[in-house]
């Protein structure tokens, strides 16, 4: 839930302009990474993410989940043969998706990663690890209601339950008190759900400023914003709905969109200090990151519609 600021905007935007502003935010925004990872943008934390700038050649995590194939804190290798039989690396457009991918690659040297590094010096790790878990807490809706879609019912009791404590006990969320509870379960979202009705994932896609997808996931992506009601506060069409309830007047929508991105600048700036070292160790190891981290992605991926 995001504070309001008593502030009124410089102009009442036009409903087209208005619509346009939030559109753009809703796409810089990200929801789970997704995402989760969470929904960073190159390497993700353990805990959970989703895409943000370049790549994540690591596993976009979530909180602890038992599995039987794998460990919770087993690494994907980025250069491993997939143990999906039949899977593979359909990419179109790798012509232009390695353009897209230097492009967030140099986003990331030349702005992302010095911004994080100043950051991390200031902002202690524990600070860090607690401010990565409120925005997590915050996107559980799409996560629930994914495991309702799949049937997966249990999964959707303990994404509640999980949002219960760790917004009380856990002070809205920044301690992961559920967790010492075995209160876990694999992230959901609307990616996987498509995924799981039999739609195909299509093309691998790199998207400037997100990170890699392919089609069906992009797709998703955009389902999990809809499905986040705290999207709902920066759409301007939603507050002429009197069915939806909202704390922002049409007036200070312009208070709302500052304050949406600086959460959003916020939680990009510190997933990526979580993983200054991780994703360092993984760029100069690797000859050919972008095919590493197409590989990772959709080994990724495929793990997670099989859970």
């Amino acid at each position: 839930m995001r504070p309001t600021i008593a502030c009124r905007p410089l102009g009442p935007l036009l409903p087209i302009e208005g619509c346009v502003l939030a559109i753009a935010l809703m796409l810089a925004s990200g929801c789970a990474v997704a995402k989760g990872s969470t929904a960073s943008s190159m390497v993700q934390p353990e805990q959970h993410a989703q895409p943000i700038l370049l790549a994540d050649a690591s596993p976009q995590a979530t909180p602890p989940a038992t599995s039987s194939d794998s460990s919770p804190d087993e690494p994907f290798d980025p250069f491993a043969k997939s143990d999906v039989e039949g899977m593979e690396e359909y990419d179109p457009w790798e012509p232009l998706n390695t353009k897209f991918f230097e492009f967030n690659r140099q986003l990331d040297r030349w702005i992302l990663k010095p911004v994080a590094k100043g950051y991390n010096f200031v902002v202690p790790n524990v600070v860090q690890v607690g401010v990565s878990n409120v925005f997590y807490n915050s996107r559980v809706t799409p996560r629930l209601l994914n495991n309702l879609f799949q049937g997966k019912f249990k999964g959707a009791g303990i994404e509640a339950g999980r949002f219960l404590i760790n917004t009380t006990v856990g002070i809205g969320g920044f301690f992961d008190v559920a967790q010492r509870f075995n209160l876990t379960t694999p992230e959901e979202d609307t990616g996987q759900t498509l995924g799981f009705y039999g739609v195909k994932p299509g093309p691998y896609l790199m998207v400037p400023l997100l990170g890699p997808y392919t089609v069906r996931d992009l797709i998703g992506y955009g389902g999990d914003i809809v499905l986040n009601p705290i999207y709902w506060l920066i759409v301007p069409v939603m507050h002429n709905i009197d069915a939806i309830p909202t704390v922002v007047d049409v007036e200070e929508q312009a208070a709302t969109y500052a304050i949406s991105l600086a959460a959003r600048a916020t939680e990009i700036v510190n997933d990526r200090s979580l993983n200054l070292e991780k994703f360092q160790g993984v760029e100069e190891s690797t000859l050919d990151l972008y095919a590493a981290v197409r590989n990772a992605y959709l080994q990724k991926r495929a793990k997670a519609i099989r859970e």
